[in-house]
């Protein structure tokens, strides 16, 4: 008995394969959705391979159905006769059959495509793809931001957000992105700041009100000196945090820029917005006044385009943060005990240890190590065995200290990327509070240590 017209144009290998593939994909990808449905598996790297790789194999596959179809029609054209449209009549049981078949596979490959779209879109959307499909390149950044205070905040909540202009734009982005991965011409570091970044007013408002006053904060700081006791200094400051709208009245504090009434741009030509070149402030009556840096003229600004200071302008570093030096990482680590100060030089060891130049980070760990034991059998022998169990806590401290801030192979080291917070270790507020911003009439940006804070306890 001859091949049924419709069977028959399906005989095909490149079809048969095609259905092949299309029929394992699909069924793979179904035990895949349901096993991630119920949290059977965490690898990010599953996650392309089952969310973007199989749904790409069973397109692949159906394509290559028509395409078979099509070859098999030019052979009878070349060889024989061409076969005939087949009869379409639902009265004959094998067509009934072939119908059936056909909207059965439709129905299911619409459902297929429709998951495989929804979650390789989730997936792109997630966590760990961020941070850790391209592992080397985000791995910075990954670590700062598990560590940071918004670690419980997905990554597209602020670096994508809702509405399909900022979905294109960052999936455009990230194919750029790909790219310079796989031809391995991405940037070592990452360039910092962002510049496509949404604005704060969609993403750090969402949560934080700066119109809403919130009164002044107790800061305490840690500084242990290099001698032989580890001496520790507290500095207590009152910080004037602030805020305020009109209505609650005048803004005060540091919140005071951000206050609704207020506008505040400023043109750099520095593409870290480290040097500020020029500021006008407008207030709530409409009046402006401008303040440029010494020897700034419009030529040397022309071609600059302002931008309007918001949250991530102080705060740039609010997911991401690393710590300036390897000083301050470990005052933190003692001030908060995490250290033992008992330790004879543990202060001024582990910063001389943090600030060598690893090739790696396991090698990092190994030479710490090697250098805190060292330095103790050497000036402590008699006390040794004593310090032991204190001074192998110690090293761990440094080597996760190294681990959080360090990251050789992307050239990211202390003070790598600035945090403009305060004016301990970066120009920070002294960007425009400098006393040398002026107006044509002699008036300054003040540089007054009141605005923002009180010294409650020592000096810093």
């Amino acid at each position: 008995m001859p091949a049924k017209p419709i069977v028959a144009v399906f005989r095909h290998p490149l079809s048969l394969f095609g259905m092949w593939l299309s029929a394992v994909s699909a069924l793979l990808f179904l035990i895949f959705f349901f096993a991630d449905l119920f949290s059977l598996f965490s690898n990010p790297y599953l996650g392309i391979v089952f969310f973007l790789v199989l749904p790409g194999i069973f397109v692949f596959g159906l394509l290559l159905m028509p395409l078979g179809v099509y070859r098999r029609r030019r052979r009878e054209r070349l060889g024989r006769p061409l076969a005939q449209w087949p009869r379409i009549d639902l009265n004959e049981p094998w067509q009934r059959t072939v119908a059936f078949f056909v909207f059965a596979a439709t129905a299911v490959n619409i459902v297929v495509l429709s998951l495989a779209a929804y979650r390789g879109i989730e997936y792109m959307d997630s966590v760990g793809f961020c941070g850790q499909v391209c592992h080397s390149v985000m791995h910075p950044e990954f670590t700062a931001y598990q560590n940071g205070p918004h670690a419980r905040v997905a990554c597209v909540q602020c670096h994508i957000g809702p509405g399909a202009p900022w979905f294109v734009r960052s999936k455009l982005s990230g194919t750029r992105q790909v790219f310079a991965v796989v031809l391995n011409t991405y940037p070592r570091p990452i360039p910092s700041p962002v510049t496509n970044l949404r604005p704060a007013r969609e993403t750090c408002e969402e949560c934080h009100w700066p119109e809403k006053f919130t009164g002044d904060k107790i800061v305490t700081f840690h500084d242990v000196a290099d001698d032989e006791a580890n001496t520790e200094t507290t500095t207590t400051m009152r910080v004037h945090v602030g805020g305020g709208s009109e209505k609650y009245g005048t803004a005060t504090g540091i919140h005071w820029h951000m206050a609704p009434s207020t506008r505040i741009r400023y043109w750099t030509t520095d593409p870290k917005r480290q040097t500020i070149a020029k500021v006008t402030v407008e207030g709530p009556h409409g009046q402006t006044r401008e303040y440029r840096a010494p020897g700034v003229s419009d030529a040397q600004l022309s071609g600059v385009a302002p931008r309007q200071m918001d949250c991530m302008d102080c705060h740039n570093r609010p997911s991401h943060p690393f710590t300036a030096t390897a000083e301050a990482a470990v005052d933190e680590a003692i001030g908060l005990e995490r250290v033992d100060k008992g330790l004879p030089f543990i202060r001024r060891q582990m910063v001389a240890a943090l600030k060598q130049k690893y090739q790696t980070q396991d090698a990092a760990a190994e030479a710490i190590a090697r250098s805190l034991r060292e330095f103790y059998r050497g000036q402590y022998a008699q006390q040794y065995q004593g310090f032991e169990p204190k001074l192998n806590e110690a090293i761990g401290i440094a080597q996760n200290l190294y681990r959080r801030n360090v990251f050789p192979t992307m050239n990211v080291s202390w003070g790598t990327y600035a945090n403009n917070i305060g004016h301990t270790d970066f120009p920070g507020c002294f960007r425009c509070h400098d006393e040398n911003h002026s107006t044509k009439d002699g008036k300054t940006i003040p540089q007054d240590c009141e605005l923002c804070h009180q010294m409650l306890e020592g000096a810093r």
